[in-house]
This record gives structure tokens, sequence and C-alpha cells, in this order.
């Protein structure tokens, strides 16, 4: 046996007595992934073998084996769903706290690792790109101007840009179940941790029946005759199914779609130039849209309103990171995906905005008054353009996006939902993985709350979804500041224990200056909301109503927070010390120094590259 497998990781934080696990294949010689009573499937290690104290795992022989899935069937069915105790894994977990536990359970991940590089970068441009861009950044339009939707994007992509790298340098080193929802408890503070995820779970489980009623509203474009619940049904089927193929199946999918979406948005934006520049009935167009009605609509008042549009339509940047643990490499993987969708969205986003600002005033009345696609700033533009088919082929492709970010908001609520289970927050059932490393529990309760989405046929609907979205309002920036601030208590730690940057696997570009300003933005995006929201536009005082509408995260967040605190009784330690933080669990590398090494090797090379060359690995 290798010198590599009887290593032992020090684990500096928590009384860590068992074996290193090392990464293994989910899929075993007889293709079936998981745990059969104790051990891991395909796994050539038994956990027969494995003692309190003892740092070495021996091999299962065949006989051994075989006798393990020669099982009767109806015992292997039964086996198959035992819950994975951390006993089972070899681990002593006496006198362990709970953060200790839950940071030793989301390590060993048993989710299915299918993932690759392109489907990282499509899972994250897919739960980005949808009605959010296609129909809602009207919205941003009408409330602010051209001008206006370009500064409030530009002042959130630039926000997230110090996001995105922060989280990717913390679940490239640390590629568990949970991800970025799993560092809250670990950097911070588990409450911080349990209520973060359980706002970021609201988030998408409210968001996947409101992707339904969008897509059986945007159908209804061609058949108005057919009840729109009937539409919802069938799109709530395909979407649930999906999830039920698997995460590469998933992902597989995912990937088709961006493809869609991404071609229908460099499609509209030639479209777009060439109307701009004369091409259609309007003639010439150029920027005369802003000069008259102007570039800016309600002043900074309207600069304000498009953050919550720009962080409605940009969320599901940080899926990439959610995703960690069924990546092959994250290593590999992870830092592209970060750069590239990164910079594709902005790409995306920001010419976006000119765009539209060139072609649709922003007085036209369809942007507030219009249902469905009628309000999309998008089919407005084709429409005023004179191009007859064209609003037909964005109707399918906002249909494509709408399928794309309800299968994200399934994916997205039901990793984090298992993540809080595996971290034993809520009842363990919550986090069953089956065989084929799907969260099977987590994934059937995030689908029955989409139907939800029969609401479409209640004269109410649309006051329901409003309260409903005012729970996870906030949410977004809540989460992208606390990863800023998960970073700096990251960097902080390596230094409060000793330790090197240089077992860092991939570096934020902006390092420590970069999260502390990403966070600064964050903070005065929220305080501007929480103003716009009490004094909203047109109003002449203060709109308790309004607030509530807006805001209802904040206090709802406080009040999860304060009810974990007292539940536990932790109101004694307001945060993890930073000596107490464990920097090592969650590593597939298992070897530091070796790591370190090959590390070095890779900057040593990096620096011997062209200054061009130097300079696009920096960015992308």
């Amino acid at each position: 046996m290798s010198s590599e497998k009887e290593n032992v990781m020090d684990m500096k934080s928590i009384n860590y007595r068992g074996p290193a696990i090392e990464e293994v294949d989910s899929i075993s010689p007889t293709n079936n992934a998981g745990l059969i009573d104790g051990s891991f499937s395909g796994s050539p290690y038994s956990s027969d073998s494995r003692s309190s104290g003892s740092s070495t795992i021996e091999p299962v022989s065949d006989s051994t084996y075989h006798a393990k899935i020669g099982k009767p069937i109806y015992k292997r069915i039964v086996d198959s769903f035992k819950p994975m105790d951390l006993e089972d894994l070899g681990i002593d977990t006496e006198g362990m706290t709970q953060l200790e536990k839950s940071v030793i359970a989301t390590s060993q991940s048993r989710l299915v690792r299918d993932l690759k590089t392109y489907h990282l970068i499509a899972i994250s441009l897919g739960g980005s790109i949808g009605t959010g861009l296609f129909v809602g950044s009207g919205n941003a339009l009408a409330y602010g101007g051209p001008a206006s939707m370009v500064i409030g994007y530009f002042i959130v992509c630039c926000a997230l840009l110090t996001v995105i790298n922060a989280l990717g340098e913390l679940s490239v080193q640390f590629p568990i179940n949970g991800s970025f929802n799993t560092f809250f408890s670990r950097f911070i503070d588990p409450s911080w941790g349990f209520t973060l995820a359980i706002m970021y779970y609201l988030s998408w489980a409210i968001s996947y029946p409101s992707e339904l009623i969008a897509a059986a509203m945007t159908i209804q474009y061609w058949n108005t005759s057919i009840n729109s619940a009937v539409w919802v049904a069938i799109v709530w089927v395909v979407v649930s199914s999906i999830n039920f193929f698997g995460v590469k199946g998933y992902g597989d999918v995912e990937f088709v779609l961006t493809i869609i979406k991404v071609v229908a948005v460099v499609g509209f934006l030639i479209v777009g130039i060439c109307i701009t520049c004369g091409v259609g009935d309007q003639g010439y167009i150029g920027g005369k849209y802003w000069h008259d009605p102007g570039a800016f609509n309600h002043g900074f008042k309207g600069v304000c309103s498009v953050f919550i549009s720009a962080a409605f339509s940009m969320g599901g940047l940080e899926l990439c990171a959610l995703a960690a643990a069924e990546t092959k490499n994250p290593r590999k993987a992870l830092p592209k995906a970060v750069k590239q969708t990164f910079w594709r969205l902005t790409i995306f986003y920001f010419l976006t905005s000119i765009v539209i600002g060139c072609l649709v005033p922003y007085t036209n009345p369809n942007l507030l008054d219009g249902s469905g696609i009628a309000a999309s700033p998008f089919v407005i533009a084709i429409n005023a353009g004179g191009i007859k088919v064209l609003p037909h082929i964005m109707n399918a492709v906002i249909i494509a996006a709408v399928i794309s970010v309800g299968n994200s908001s399934v994916f997205g609520a039901s990793r984090t939902l298992a993540a809080l289970a595996a971290q034993g927050m809520i009842p363990k059932i919550f986090g069953y993985i089956d065989r084929k490393g799907r969260p099977l529990v987590a994934i059937v309760i995030t689908s029955l709350i989409g139907l939800l989405g029969f609401l479409v046929v209640n004269k109410n609907e649309e006051a329901v979804f409003t309260w409903f979205f005012a729970v996870c309002s906030l949410a977004s920036f809540f989460i992208w500041s606390m990863i800023n601030v998960t970073h700096l208590r990251w960097r902080w730690a390596l230094d409060a224990q000793g330790r090197s940057k240089d077992e860092i696997i991939f570096r934020s570009p902006f390092g420590v200056v970069g999260s502390f300003a990403g966070l600064a933005v964050l903070i005065f995006i929220i305080a501007t909301e929480i103003w716009v929201s009490l004094y909203p536009i047109g109003s002449t005082g203060a709109s308790v109503e309004t607030f509530w509408q807006d805001c209802l995260s904040l206090p709802l967040l406080l009040a999860i927070w304060a009810a974990h605190k007292t539940y536990y009784r932790t109101w004694n330690r307001l945060w993890v010390k930073l000596e107490d933080i464990d920097l090592d669990s969650g590593r597939r590398e298992i070897s530091l120094e070796d790591l370190k090494q090959e590390l070095a090797d890779e900057r040593e090379a990096l620096h011997s590259k062209p200054f061009y060359y130097r300079v696009y690995h920096f960015f992308c």
C-alpha cells in the first residue's frame, strides 16, 4: 500500500482519530455508488478493518466484496436506505462539538462527482440568464432609465467579481457538500450558517413555482385557449424529472439550454446593433432615446432601483461553487468556471443593457403594464424594428430560459437542504442520498414546493408571490456579503494558525483587498435598497407596505439567527475563534507538502510564460 494512502492529514482544530479518506470513484464494478454496510461500494477499502485510533485501511478481499454484494436484493434495498453516520467512516466522534461533526460530515460527501468544467460554466450561466434578463430588465429600464441600468448592473458586477473569486478560492480548497453554505458555519458561526442556508434555500424554492408560472404565461403567447395550469403541470413534470436523472443528466440538460440562451443573447445583440444603425422600420436610432426622454429616470433613486433587479437577474452565479462536491476535478475546473462565467455574464448584461437602452425608451408603457413577454424589452425592441418572426423565436428562448432557471432552482435548493441535514441542523432524512448520488428527499420536497405554481389560476396570484419573494428579497446581497466575510476569515485563520499562503490552491486575484472592497459595495447596496423601499419612487412619504415587501428578509434573517442562538444556547460565542477554525477537512489532496511543491511548480511555469498569457490567466 502506498504511503499516500497511509498518510493522515493533520487536523489542528478537531480531535480526528480516524483515517484520512482518499477520493473514491462513485462507480463500483457493478456500477453502484454509495454505501453497503458502511463501506464505499466499489472501494478497495472496508470500514470493517477500521478502528478508532487506527490510521491504516486494509483492502477488502474479493470474497468479502462479493459476499457483500451477493446479499439478497431485499436486504440490499433495505441497507441502501440506512443513513450514513460518521462512525461508518471510521471516525470517532466522542468529544466532538456539533460544529466539528458538521465539518467532517460535509467533507465526506457521497454526491456523485460527474460534473466537468463545461458543466460548471453552463450551470452558473444557466442559473443567471433567465427571466431576470429577458423580462425583468424592462422593469429596471422603466424605473431607472438606460444610464441607470448600465451603472446599476456595472456596480453589482464589480461586487460579484470579488464574491465569485473569493468563493472560487474557498471551493477549490474545500470541495465539500453544501460548499459555501457550509463555509458560513465553519469560518464564521453555525448560527449564521443555518440562517443563510435557510434564506438561500427559500430563494431557490420560491423561485421554482414562479418560473413555472412564467413558463405558462410565456406559452400563452401562442395559445390562450388552454388553461395555464395545464402548462404549469407539464413544465413541472419536465423540470422535476430532469433532476431525478442525477447530476450528470442535470448538467447535460443545462449545457444545452445555456447554449440556446447564449446564442439568443448574442443574436439579439447583433440584431439590436443593426436596428440601432438603421436597419428596420424606425430608421437610424443611435443614441436618440438617451437624449429624449433621457438617460436617467428618477435620479439617484432610479440607479438604486436597478440594484434589486440586477440581484434577481444575476442570482445563481454562485451555483458553480455549490456543485463543487459533484465535480471530478475541482482544482482544475472551478477556477476556469469561476473566471469565465463572470466575464461572460458581465459582457452579456453590460452590452445588453446598452443595446436595450438604445432601442427602447423608458417611457414605453409595455415595460410596466405589459403581460408576460409583452413586458420584455427584447420583444418590444424587435417588434418596433418591424421584424415579424423574431418575437416567436425570442418567446421560445424565454421558455428555454425559464426551464433552465427552474432546473437550477431545484438543484440549488436540494443541495442546500442536503447540506443542512449533513451538518445536523435539520433532521437527517432531508440529507438522504441514494446510490446514484441524488439527494432524493431534498429533490422531492423542493419539487412539491413547485406545485405552488398552480396558484396561476388564482386571481390574487401576483400579490401572493409578491409576499413570497419578500421573504428572500435581499437574501442574495446578504449571502454575497457573507461570502466575502468568510474569505477574509479564512485568510486570517491561516495567519492565526501560522500556516502559509503557499498551500492555497487557487488564490483570488484580488485577495483580501478585493473582499474588503466587495463587502463595502454590497453594504452600500443594502443600505440604498432599504432607503428606496422605505421611501419608494413616486411616493411623497414613507411606505410601510413597500418596505416590508422589499425588506422582509432583513428582520426574518435576524429572527432566525437569534432563534438558533437561543435554541443551542451559544450567545456566549458570536463567532468561531480563528485559532479553532478547521483548515484541513474537506481537502481532496492528502499530502500538504506535495501540494505545496506542486503549486510552486505551477507558479514557476506560469512565470515563464509571456506577459500577455499571464494577463489572460489572471482574468480568465
